[in-house]
């Protein structure tokens, strides 16, 4: 009895699995369908400035290994970031700020590859919270975002020719590969 008992409930997991996975793939697909028709305006920079994003003062178009990753993991890309939505307080050394801004259908960063035309390509979007202020607001875990917890950047002071946090203070980012696909996936 017992084991007829293990292998239903087995059955009854594994069915929830089956049916579970469906409407989160479909949850995903609307999510960040929802965001691409959000943020489509800004393939357009002119929009994204028109709209208060500005250009990172570091002027870089970020490769995984200035940011301490293996590099074939490629090039990131140039960011425009909103002052307001980041909650900035400092640019330099590096920019700091307070916002715990978190809605991607207005990502607080925008990720835009060059073109060899001169022109920009919008490849992601960005959304990034300060550590020290997320968990002075109580947080005690990262951010996340369908599932996936947000990675946690900040300088190593052992690797000085690199940015791993890219010009800004230690803090949580998810990045959504929406114009791009990315082989690793859109988040």
């Amino acid at each position: 009895m017992h084991h007829i008992r293990v292998r239903r409930l087995g059955a009854v997991v594994a069915f929830a699995a089956a049916v579970a996975a469906p409407a989160f793939a479909d949850a995903t697909a609307d999510t960040l369908a929802a965001m691409r028709a959000a943020t489509d305006r800004y393939r357009d920079v002119d929009a994204a400035l028109a709209d208060g994003y500005l250009r990172d003062p570091m002027n870089h178009c970020f490769t995984a290994e200035m940011m301490g990753m293996p590099p074939e993991w490629g090039v990131m890309g140039i960011h425009y970031f909103r002052p307001d939505l980041l909650g900035v307080t400092a640019t330099e050394p590096k920019v700091d700020g307070n916002g715990l801004h978190l809605d991607f259908n207005q990502p607080s960063i925008l990720i835009y590859e060059p073109q060899a035309d001169g022109s920009l390509e919008l490849v992601a979007v960005e959304n990034l919270v300060f550590r020290a202020s997320w968990e002075a607001a109580g947080n005690a875990a990262p951010p996340t975002f369908l599932g996936r917890t947000w990675d946690h950047m900040l300088d190593d002071p052992k690797t000085a020719a690199l940015d791993e946090a890219h010009g800004f203070a230690e803090h949580y980012d998810q990045h959504v590969w929406l114009y791009r696909d990315n082989p690793k996936g859109p988040l």
